[in-house]
């Protein structure tokens, strides 16, 4: 088995340069798919990632609105790897599902989709289904660019005894309907541990290119997640391109 590595320096130093192109496909991509309004309302938390915050999440959350669904912010602020922050959206998973009547999809960006994924498997009763982007669950320990940080500021969580049981099986399936994102192209995380160990009928990934930073902002998952939320776990199916996709939109992992 051929050992992770991590990120190039090369991608790492242009992360920026290239979540500004994918910043230019997704305006495109915007203005050009009409597939609007024809969701079912029901609501969707979106988590961002390590240092993010809704600021870094408002034009997906915008354009999942747009949609037909209600987006919520995760409501803590800027994320500083605060594994705390899990009990918290507890309680914002059961107030919302709580005021809708429905179960939240949970949609969260690299550190936010580790979030999300343990969320769901915490409160499967209340969550439709988990996406995550760039979010390295597999591996958690994997080399990277952000985890000095991570250790710097909130010192190493793989340390703290009140987590040690939850961090030892992150790379555990959630039993909820799950697509993990993940790029080739990353910059900041291993793109090996950003996958499903193991895939079947509910636990897919899909490949999309672009930056780790420019995963909220990329068009081909704003296309891939107006796929997955229009999906119960009564009807969930893997995602497969479909004929009439838009030109900004790509998925390597599909021939």
């Amino acid at each position: 088995m051929n050992k992770i590595k991590k990120p190039s320096t090369w991608m790492n130093f242009s992360e920026v340069f290239r979540a500004m192109y994918d910043f230019k496909k997704s305006s495109e991509f915007v203005n050009t798919y009409h597939t609007i309004g024809a969701g079912d309302g029901h609501p969707v938390i979106v988590i961002p990632g390590f240092l993010g915050s809704k600021t870094n999440t408002i034009r997906l959350r915008k354009f999942i609105n747009k949609l037909g669904y209600k987006s919520y912010d995760w409501g803590r602020g800027t994320n500083l790897g605060n594994l705390e922050d899990i009990n918290a959206l507890i309680d914002l998973i059961e107030e919302i599902a709580a005021k809708h009547q429905q179960k939240v999809t949970l949609i969260g960006w690299s550190l936010g989709g580790v979030y999300a994924r343990e969320l769901s498997k915490m409160k499967s009763d209340l969550v439709r289904q988990c996406i995550t982007l760039g979010a390295p669950f597999a591996d958690i320990n994997a080399p990277n660019h952000a985890s000095w940080l991570i250790d710097w500021m909130q010192g190493d969580v793989r340390l703290n005894p009140n987590y040690s049981d939850l961090l030892e099986k992150l790379a555990d399936p959630a039993p909820v309907p799950s697509t993990a994102i993940y790029s080739k192209e990353d910059g900041v995380v291993p793109w090996e541990v950003c996958r499903e160990p193991v895939e079947d009928r509910f636990h897919q990934n899909v490949e999309v290119k672009g930056s780790h930073l420019g995963l909220p902002i990329n068009a081909s998952v704003w296309y891939l997640i107006s796929d997955r939320l229009r999906y119960k776990a009564e009807n969930w199916e893997p995602f497969s391109p479909k004929d009439n996709m838009p030109d900004s939109v790509f998925f390597p992992s599909f021939p």
